[in-house]
């Protein structure tokens, strides 16, 4: 199992998103455990190279403002 946790509050609110795209998309009536099951297998399967590139992306914008701090104090340096 990931080690991925999500609030009680969104885990509930992407659940409901699960059974209505199952709903509307599937015409497949997704129940409570069912989707709490799927949720916590693609949070195991998907979520750790989601999570991943999130920390990537976070890297690359820090990385940015770090040379653009850089060059302000050369630019400042006497």
């Amino acid at each position: 199992m990931s080690n991925i946790t999500l609030e009680r509050t969104i885990k509930e609110t992407i659940v409901r998103e699960l059974q209505n795209y199952f709903d509307s998309e599937l015409n497949v009536e997704l129940g409570q455990f069912d989707g709490e099951f799927l949720l916590n297998f693609i949070i195991e399967k998907v979520g750790p190279a989601v999570y991943n590139q999130g920390i990537s992306d976070a890297r690359a914008v820090l990385e940015r403002r770090i040379q653009s701090i850089d060059e302000d104090l050369y630019a400042i340096e006497k």
